[in-house]
């Protein structure tokens, strides 16, 4: 956890925000003592409907190659 002073803080702000949001904790103090702690904010993710993603997998054709057969031939091919 990086500490920063309050005055530090004030002056690089943008900076200590861009670390935060890389995950970083970042914990201001005032006379050497901690006060707030900065942390990336965590958003709420959507719940994924079963039945949908059931009926999307469903719709998708089936493969007739293996991976390995696939990658090989966009590697071989002439995609350059």
């Amino acid at each position: 956890m990086n500490m920063v002073n309050l005055a530090e803080a004030k002056a690089h702000l943008s900076e200590l925000v861009a670390q935060a949001e890389a995950g970083e904790a970042v914990c201001i103090t005032r006379r050497g003592k901690p006060v707030a702690q900065l942390t990336a904010a965590q958003t709420p993710r959507k719940p994924i409907s079963l039945t949908v993603l059931q009926a999307l997998t469903d719709s998708m054709p089936i493969q007739t190659e293996s991976a390995g057969e696939f990658v090989r031939a966009m590697r071989d091919g002439d995609r350059y």
